[in-house]
């Protein structure tokens, strides 16, 4: 099923992405092959940027959650789109800061963050710091009065939300490794210890409360939780809170059981909320910033394969074994994730037979997906899985030591290479004997 702006079927009955047949993407670039539509990326980046005007009047930023997907290309893109940066590592600031990303337009989170990559986002003069706890804010305003500055710094809030999404990537509840818990006083006491440092500057509060979610309410319970939050800061240590993060994990359309509410919807009834707050506790609307990610760039990819072998069991299931694996999309192990495939050069005949897609990794685990209708698939198919443009290439790996794929861009029915297919050689090149 067809879910993207971005692709469509051609005369050939093919596959496309960005108006170019999938099926000759492939054979130029070879597979596995990691392909994003940049026309696609523009579009969702300018859905939200366009939403944050009309619903909060400019005072606002869109943040793009880089861990989705990040390279130096794609951070290009979200610059000149004019939007502003979460990163979560020092790999991610450093891509960024050598695409020559804006520095003051990005947001360094992680509940992690190392001496090294907190005197790296300080050298390099990042925007804002989210601290995630009491460990941290000691180290970063040591760090800060060594090198003689001063951080700009939110603190990241577990506001007790329950967002009904995979356990694995709920974080908004109170038993979760991210930021410091509401309910139990902990956020008022390390913004109350922050604001007798003399390194630091607390600008705002950001919360998070899950990845995927596709209902309004956890989204506006958040946002009316962290505005009385900023109400209570003003009440009891005379704070003014300027800027509020309400994260991100917006829900996107991955097969035809999942049905989103458009962008808009969740912009707009969390833009009600937040302004009614502000009114009933008598606080300056701060300044709204939102992180979407998956939504950002999970439509506009796709990845193709090719089927190597395909093996009947009977009574039992058929296998459909492609040049990929877990090592290129790991979600259906972590996740059980579902995808609607496709076989690219195929795309109007009958799917008249069920496959179990798997991997060539040394793993009985490594599927790709289980229960797939497809036309009858012989070896040299292409296979496309849709909707792989997050958390597919910044989750990949090496496992058995295969060669991570390359990743093209098109845009105006053209393709250019953003990402260079691994080789032999980048697999050893750490190697000592």
């Amino acid at each position: 099923m067809i879910t993207s702006n971005c692709l469509s079927v051609n005369e050939g009955n093919h596959l496309t992405i960005g108006g170019i047949d999938t099926t000759k993407l492939a054979q130029e670039y070879g597979t596995p092959l990691y392909v994003m539509d940049e026309d696609c990326v523009r579009h969702n980046c300018r859905l939200y940027t366009e939403s944050m005007n009309r619903f909060y009047g400019g005072n606002g930023l869109i943040l793009y959650a880089s861990k989705a997907l990040c390279n130096t290309a794609l951070c290009k893109i979200i610059a000149s789109e004019n939007m502003g940066l979460d990163v979560v590592s020092g790999g991610e600031l450093y891509t960024a800061y050598k695409a020559g990303f804006p520095m003051e337009k990005i947001y360094f989170h992680g509940n992690n963050k190392t001496k090294e990559e907190l005197d790296l986002a300080l050298s390099l003069g990042v925007g804002r710091i989210i601290v995630d706890n009491r460990d941290e804010l000691r180290r970063l305003n040591a760090l800060c009065a060594e090198k003689g500055k001063k951080a700009s710094i939110l603190f990241r809030i577990t506001p007790g939300i329950d967002a009904h999404t995979h356990d694995f990537i709920m974080t908004g509840q109170i038993d979760c490794k991210f930021g410091v818990v509401l309910e139990t006083g902990d956020a008022m006491d390390i913004i109350r210890l922050a604001s007798t440092m003399e390194n630091l500057e607390v600008v705002g509060v950001h919360c998070h409360i899950g990845s995927q979610i596709f209902d309004l309410d956890p989204f506006c319970e958040a946002a009316k939780v962290m505005m009385n939050f900023i109400g209570d800061i003003k009440d009891e240590l005379g704070l003014t809170i300027s800027e509020l993060n309400l994260g991100g994990g917006f829900g996107i359309c991955y097969t035809e059981k999942d049905d989103p509410i458009s962008y808009d919807k969740y912009m707009e009834a969390v833009s009600k909320v937040v302004k009614a707050t502000a009114e009933e506790r008598n606080i300056a609307l701060p300044k709204i910033l939102m992180e979407p990610g998956r939504s950002i760039v999970g439509s506009a990819g796709i990845t193709l394969y090719t089927v190597g072998s395909v093996k009947s069991i009977p009574g039992v299931r058929n296998y459909l074994a492609v040049d990929g694996g877990l090592g290129d999309n790991p979600r259906y192990i972590l996740y059980q994730a579902e995808y609607d495939f496709e076989l690219a050069g195929r795309m109007n005949d009958e799917k008249n037979e069920v496959y179990t897609v798997a991997g060539k990794c040394c793993e009985s685990g490594d599927l790709l997906g289980e229960n797939i209708a497809l036309p009858e698939a012989k070896p040299g198919d292409i296979l496309a899985v849709l909707t792989t443009g997050a958390y597919n290439y910044s989750m990949a790996s090496n496992y058995n030591r295969i060669p991570r794929p390359a990743m093209v861009m098109t845009s105006g029915g053209k393709a250019r290479v953003i990402i260079k297919r691994e080789t032999y050689d980048d697999i050893i090149k750490n190697d000592c004997e």
